[in-house]
């Protein structure tokens, strides 16, 4: 997958790292890119999109979707982890104060919760992170912040600890998950790939012995295929991998997610990013944890105001 990281080179040198080629730069691409750039000792590519992603930065410490796009404001996660990722590979603690705003904004934010109901599935009183403001704790973009958390030494923080309950409680029962939704009007609901991956990789470093953790893997060990979709397939061997469950035959489907994008013209930053990160043999791309306090008291308390 040599081919892959020198796509993604040359993608950040000419600036492109949208979600297509002819796209607007933005968050969440960039920093991916970031990430796989920092894992494959690239720190000067790697700096140039951690510079860009802090110029995003607002002054409530949220980074939005794209340079127009202010919100939503999910992808701040994985600004956090990209800032601490170039720190770390640098030994400097230059994105120390985009990293403390955002830790802060992070930890005011959160889903909206809801009266419990008998024909939804899930825990719904469970605080997490949304995709949008004053919309309900989803799956997705509460993994991605208990992942920046825990980078950022917030592991044991209380709403890191609710984010992970909130995870483990949206697991399906025969294993998976999807955005977020386990059981509505009493039908139970399908898993999905991407977010299954999400989910345990989060989930990796958690002592939690619940049953529906192995069904999810072995759920990603049986549904990944040459047919599936590439960000989908990545998700899913970022969680294997992270759980020592790599399939042997990885790289081969990787190789061919990666030429039929290729043939089909689909490729782009963020999937280039993703395909550098699965190629990876183990989880160590991922920051290891240093510890930030929160700027406010206000963000020790769990009177948050929503996002």
């Amino acid at each position: 997958m040599n081919s892959a990281l020198a796509n993604l080179r040359e993608s950040v040198s000419q600036g492109n790292w949208g979600y297509h080629p002819t796209g607007p730069q933005a968050a969440e691409p960039a920093a991916f890119a970031c990430l796989a750039l920092v894992a494959n000792n690239k720190l000067r590519e790697a700096t140039k999109l951690a510079n860009w992603l802090a110029d995003l930065q607002k002054a409530s410490g949220s980074v939005g979707v794209t340079q127009e796009q202010d919100t939503p404001a999910w992808p701040t996660s994985l600004a956090m982890l990209a800032w601490q990722a170039c720190d770390v590979a640098a030994g400097t603690n230059k994105f120390d104060t985009p990293r403390q705003q955002a830790l802060d904004w992070a930890l005011r934010t959160k889903g909206k919760a809801a009266p419990q109901q008998d024909h939804i599935g899930h825990d719904t009183t469970l605080l997490g992170w949304s995709w949008a403001a004053a919309t309900h704790s989803w799956l997705e973009p509460t993994c991605l912040f208990v992942l920046a958390l825990k980078a950022n030494g917030q592991g044991e923080h209380p709403r890191t600890r609710e984010g992970v309950r909130l995870l483990i409680d949206r697991l399906l029962d025969s294993g998976g998950c999807n955005f977020g939704n386990t059981r509505v009007l009493g039908q139970a609901t399908l898993p999905h790939v991407q977010p299954t991956g999400l989910a345990m990789l989060t989930l990796a470093d958690e002592s939690s012995r619940d049953p529906r953790i192995n069904r999810s893997l072995e759920y990603l060990e049986h549904i990944l295929t040459e047919e599936t979709s590439t960000a989908s397939l990545c998700f899913g061997l970022l969680g294997l991998t992270a759980h020592r469950r790599r399939p042997t035959h990885a790289t081969a489907l990787l190789e061919n997610a990666y030429r039929r994008d290729k043939k089909q013209h689909t490729t782009n930053c963020y999937k280039l990013a993703l395909l550098t990160l699965a190629e990876l043999a183990d989880s160590s791309w991922l920051p290891q944890p240093q510890l930030l306090q929160p700027i406010t008291s206000s963000s020790r308390k769990l009177e948050h105001e929503t996002a």
